[in-house]
């Protein structure tokens, strides 16, 4: 088609003969692009008959409008076009179909803007720019749990007796100072029964105090990291409707892992314990996994709406609420091994003491030997670990035709989580084997949280 030449727009029209919607009322296209952006897009048009095709590689129109004043209709059938960027108001797609003499086109485009991340939409939101903030905040998440993983390997996680959430950023700087901390170290169980008399000096303490400062300073930093763009945002109104809770939501799961970390250090300051509580080192772990979660799910559903207005919140659906249960329960079990040290039961794969099912404790009856045998924990948290593994495979086929990166993330790490898994095992908890094993589930909780959404 060519269309009426108009007073103001430079229009070039490469097409076969797209035909033309008479679907509705007309809208207008803000006037004075700045710049252009090419994209290709394939968004069906509600409005039009269903049984319309879209338009081919062989029917594409391409729009050529740079820095020019002009009228355009919009529909909801985008094909191939250029889209622009319009001074204070966001990009739009222009429909391929779009006629653009005549009021013949649907105005309910306002669903379909695409934009760069760093524009804001209609409405003043910018949830691109929310979802690149949320995702830097999952990788400092990540990064932490390497570093907690190192801390509890390194038997650093007691070395703090003191919960300074202000005066605690900045470490001892004098040897008075060290002194002094090495002394509420000293009045600790696990200084007075296994440190002590395997002969701990201020170098060593040194040594180990830098783990667990490092760990909390990471804590503090992605605090400060969500907290304050958070408060930027909520005041400059870039947050869209309806994500405000959830973003609150994220924000106090933050704060409770602070709390939980330390109720998981106190565990281990009194009586006989040499190690934190098991209990509180998987809360302390899973509430950080399934703020990790949260984090990604958020990002993705703000991403999918920086592209599409009309976007919706993804959900739930059996499949991935049923692999997220399951990869909830190997996490729980791997926390359980990990504080009793439990890995160090066998060092053997795929038997354990020369035999299939290890000797367990079953004198202080089943639960018990459930949840504190560091032999049968082991041997759940091995074998679980198959049935784990069949799952997320499934839920990562049934996102590649939906999100391919996502599904192929998921297969991929959940076989490199087996085989490090294994390796673990045979090399006596290596401490990087054993730090990389820690790492890849955390990656793997991001990978199954997204696989997830891509189904919702």
């Amino acid at each position: 088609i060519a269309p009426t030449p108009m007073a103001t727009p430079a229009i070039t029209v490469a097409a076969t003969s797209p035909q033309v919607c008479n679907s509705g009322a007309s809208s207008q296209l803000p006037a004075k692009p700045s710049a252009e952006i090419s994209t290709i897009v394939s968004t069906q048009c509600t409005a039009h008959s269903a049984d319309r095709a879209m338009p081919t590689a062989s029917s594409l129109m391409r729009f050529d409008m740079l820095r020019k004043f002009m009228r355009s209709e919009v529909c909801y059938v985008v094909s191939f076009c250029k889209c622009l960027k319009i001074d204070r108001v966001p990009a739009m797609r222009v429909c391929a179909l779009a006629s653009l003499v005549a009021n013949t086109h649907s105005c309910g485009m306002a669903a379909t803007l695409l934009r760069r991340s760093s524009e804001p939409t209609l409405d003043g939101t910018r949830p691109g720019w929310l979802a690149w903030w949320l995702v830097c905040v999952a990788v400092l998440v990540v990064l932490i749990v390497a570093v907690g993983g190192i801390t509890r390997l390194t038997e650093s996680g007691l070395s703090i007796t003191q919960w300074d959430p202000v005066t605690g950023v900045l470490p001892p700087l004098s040897d008075k100072a060290w002194q002094a901390e090495f002394a509420l170290y000293q009045a600790t169980p696990e200084y007075r029964l296994e440190a002590g008399p395997a002969g701990m000096t201020l170098a060593d303490f040194k040594a180990i105090f830098f783990w667990e400062w490092f760990h909390r300073l990471l804590g503090r930093l992605i605090g400060l990291v969500f907290a304050l763009p958070l408060a930027f945002a909520w005041l400059r109104g870039w947050i869209p409707k309806g994500y405000k809770p959830r973003l609150l939501a994220l924000l106090a799961l933050g704060g409770l892992q602070g709390v939980f970390g330390w109720l998981m250090v106190s565990s281990g300051l009194t009586g006989s314990m040499t190690d934190v509580s098991h209990f509180w080192l998987s809360i302390h772990l899973c509430t950080a996994l399934f703020t990790l979660a949260g984090l990604v799910w958020t990002a993705l559903d703000l991403h999918d709406l920086d592209r599409n207005q009309g976007a919706l919140p993804a959900r739930l659906r059996p499949l991935a609420a049923i692999a997220g249960g399951v990869l909830f329960v190997q996490i729980v079990l791997g926390a359980w091994v990990a504080g009793l040290n439990a890995g160090h039961a066998s060092n053997t794969w795929p038997l354990m003491q020369d035999r299939f099912v290890p000797e367990a404790n079953w004198s202080q009856g089943f639960f018990w030997a459930l949840t504190h045998d560091p032999f049968l924990l082991h041997f759940i948290h091995r074998w679980f670990a198959w049935i784990a593994f069949i799952v997320l495979i499934w839920l990562g086929s049934r996102a590649l035709p939906r999100e391919g990166n996502a599904g192929k993330a998921l297969i991929a790490l959940a076989i490199g989580q087996v085989l490090l898994g294994i390796v673990t095992v045979v090399t006596g908890v290596s401490i990087w084997v054993a730090v990389a094993h820690q790492v890849t589930g955390a990656l793997l909780v991001a990978a199954t949280s997204a696989s997830a959404h891509a189904l919702g």
